[in-house]
Formats: C-alpha cells, sequence, structure tokens
C-alpha cells in the first residue's frame, strides 16, 4: 500500500509521526540519563565510556549487517518489530546486574538493535514525504518532541525515587514502541518493485556503495560532525551537576537543546531545499566547533541556555544534510544500507571512538574534555567544505535533489 492513508483512515504522516514519538521516548531517557544509572551501579568515568563505546565501536559491522537483514523480509515493519522487542529484552537486563561485563553485553544488545530502527524508520519516511509531499521534519520533529517531555519527566522522578528507574523505563519504552511498530508503520513493501534480491545480491549493492569516494566522504565527515556530541551525551549531565545544577534543571537544560532542534525541523528545514545539504553540513559543523570550544570553559547557567540552541545547527542541520546527502548518492535500492551505513558511522563508530575517549578524558580533565570534540567538530568543517567544492561542479550535480518536495 503506498497511499497516503490506510483503513484506519490516518495519513502516513500522521502514523509515522507517532511512531517517531514513540521509539524517542526511550532514547529521550537513555541517552541523558544513562551515564547517571551507571555511575549508581558502581561505574567509575572510563566505564562508563567504555560500557557506552562498544555498541557504537561495533556498529559499523552490525549497523549494515542488520540492515541487510532486515531487507530480507517482505514488509520493512516486521524487522522493526524484531529489532525493538530485542532491544526491551537487552535493556531490561541492566536490571539484574552490577557486573562489567554484564552491564556492557545488555547495553550492547540494546543499543544495537534500538539504533538500527531509526534508519529503517528513515527509509520509509524520507520516500513517503517525497512522493505524498509533506516535510520529513515533521514526523522526526514529533520524535524529538517526545524526547524532550521523557527527558524532562525523568529529571522529575529522579528527585523522587531511585536511578534504577531509568532502566524500567527505557524497556518498557521499548516494547511500547514494538507495538506501536506493528500498529502504526505503513504496511510498505521492502521490494516494491517484485521480488526480493538474493542476500549475496544485497551485500554486493553495499559493497557497490563502499567504493563510492564521494559518499565515503559524505559519511565520515557526518560522523566527525555528530561524533563531537560524544562527551556531551555522556558527561553532561554528571559535570551541570558538579556545578551544582539540579536534576530538574538538567532536564529543562536538555529540553532546550532538543526544541530548537524541532523548530528547526519543522520550520527552517525547507531552507535545505535551497542551500543543498553540503552548506547544512558546513553550518553545522562551524557551530559545533564553537559550541565544544566554550563547554570547555564550564560556562554558568544563563550561558548554557544559548549554547544549547546551538543544538539546532550542531545536530540537526547536520543530522538533515547527511540524511538527504546520503538519499541523493545512494540508488533506491540499496537506501536502507546506504542510511545505515551513515547511521552506523554518525552515531556508530566515530561517536563509539569518542565516546571510550571521553571517559578517560573527563576522569583526567573534567569539562576540558570538550576540547578534544571541537577538535573532531574541526576536522569535519574540513570534510564538509570539501564536499561542497565537490557539489559546484556541474557534473556532480544529481537529478533527485532537483525539485524534491520533501
Amino acid at each position: 500500500m503506498t497511499d497516503g492513508a490506510d483503513r484506519s483512515g490516518l495519513s502516513s504522516l500522521v502514523r509515522l509521526s507517532l511512531f517517531y514519538a514513540a521509539i524517542y521516548l526511550s532514547t529521550g531517557v537513555s541517552l541523558p540519563y544513562i551515564g547517571t544509572y551507571l555511575r549508581d551501579r558502581g561505574m567509575d568515568g572510563g566505564q562508563i565510556g567504555l560500557i557506552l563505546a562498544l555498541p557504537l565501536l561495533l556498529k559499523p559491522f552490525t549497523g549494515p549487517a542488520l540492515a541487510v537483514w532486515a531487507d530480507g523480509f517482505t514488509l520493512r515493519r516486521t524487522p522493526m518489530i524484531l529489532l525493538l522487542v530485542g532491544a526491551g529484552l537487552g535493556y531490561a537486563g541492566l536490571l539484574a546486574t552490577h557486573s562489567l561485563l554484564w552491564l556492557i553485553l545488555f547495553w550492547f544488545i540494546g543499543q544495537t538493535l534500538l539504533s538500527t530502527v531509526s534508519p529503517l524508520t528513515d527509509v520509509i519516511t524520507l520516500r513517503r514525504a517525497r512522493t505524498e509531499s509533506f516535510n520529513y521534519g515533521i514526523p522526526r520533529g514529533m520524535g524529538s518532541s517526545a524526547f524532550i517531555v521523557a527527558n524532562l519527566a525523568m529529571g522529575v522522578i529522579l528527585t523522587l525515587v531511585a536511578p534504577t528507574i531509568i532502566a524500567v523505563w527505557v524497556a518498557a519504552a521499548c516494547f511500547i514502541a514494538a507495538i506501536a511498530a506493528a500498529t502504526l508503520i505503513p504496511p510498505e513493501r521492502v521490494h516494491a518493485e517484485g521480488a526480493k534480491p538474493a542476500r549475496s545480491e544485497r551485500w554486493r549493492g553495499l559493497g557497490d556503495l563502499m567504493r563510492n569516494r564521494t559518499f565515503v566522504l559524505a559519511v565520515v565527515t557526518a560522523g566527525l560532525i555528530q561524533g563531537a556530541h560524544a562527551f556531551y551525551y555522556g558527561f553532561s549531565a554528571i559535570l551541570w551537576r558538579k556545578q551544582g545544577i539540579s536534576e530538574p534543571m538538567i532536564g529543562v537544560l536538555w529540553g532546550v537543546g532538543v526544541a530548537v532542534e524541532v523548530g528547526f525541523m519543522w520550520f527552517l528545514e525547507p531552507l535545505r531545499r535551497r542551500w543543498g545539504p553540503e552548506l547544512f553540513l558546513i553550518l553545522g559543523a562551524g557551530a559545533a566547533v564553537l559550541r565544544w570550544t566554550l563547554y570547555a570553559f564550564e560556562p554558568p547557567l544563563w550561558a548554557l541556555f544559548p549554547l544549547q540552541a546551538l543544538h539546532a545547527l550542531t545536530f540537526a542541520a547536520s543530522f538533515l544534510a547527511s540524511l538527504r546527502l546520503i538519499e541523493k548518492l545512494a540508488p533506491p535500492s540499496a537506501a536502507s544500507p546506504a542510511q545505515a551505513i551513515n547511521s552506523a558511522l554518525s552515531s556508530g563508530f566515530t561517536l563509539g571512538i569518542a565516546t571510550l575517549a571521553s571517559g578517560p578524558l573527563f576522569d583526567a580533565f573534567g569539562a576540558g574534555g570538550y576540547g578534544a570534540t571541537a577538535a573532531m567538530a574541526l576536522l569535519g568543517l574540513g570534510g564538509a567544505v570539501l564536499l561542497w567544492r565537490r557539489a559546484q561542479r556541474p557534473n556532480t550535480a544529481h537529478p533527485r535533489e532537483s525539485g524534491d518536495p520533501s
């Protein structure tokens, strides 16, 4: 079914918006608060960095492999349901142990499976946005809105109960999202053009992507810009708490960052069609260099609010740019693996390397660790400028980018 609404009368825009909200109820708690949970389980900075980094470091292998596996199903939503159930079971395992090895294993299972769902959803949403003429930023922004709600709610909850609630929430949210996948994701076929290709053919298409130098440059550049968020994701809450900022206010700070992200996706994403994804990457990378450099100096609470507003550029602008750039560079038959590779680097390998380094950096330098991620963003800025220069060559334009209604 490819029309805009199913028998329930809900349009693809509404259904996908609700599903993004469902999956980000989990991320809205796990991303800002998992460091707090692991600290409560007796882990130090280096151990927290190791636990958080392992699924990210292996994502260049697990992400594409799971995407190829997902392309073997008839409907796109079937593997998403299975991934979410598996993720819920993995996160639930965090409740059963204080052991470093078991915490590594259960976090790896939960995070690996959950992180694969988003790029699979992006494939559906990008295609529907193009064919049904709606803005991709609207459903994706609904996910970010749910992130804010979950984030603020957990900030208040943690003033009343122990950090154990963090793992309970994340696991339960995954099971809720699995139900949402079964009921909300449109019954879209993986291979609408006919019979699905053999597994060997799907792997061959993945290899072709990796031989495309511009594609590789694009995913590496996006990975550097997004990976520069690692220290912030893992240790901002801990550092702000040391500055005397309360748990609810920490939730507000995270909420501000995601709120401007939502506003950017809802109202400013159409600028991407006029400026192009390459220029958006430059914008995001430049803002990241500024943001993380200033964070290294432990700015006071009043200054954190405008700096958090830069999240609209450091995350949203570069994220949207990378999605559009990858969609432009990859053939439709390789859409899922292409977005999975992009996710594997942007929210995977480079983020994992940075996260692994963040633990020792935090233990040794405190907020000074932000300096290392500012350097990553500077490398990303160089890659973005190179992509922009390549895009100016007449023979590098891609027909899909012209007249893109999404």
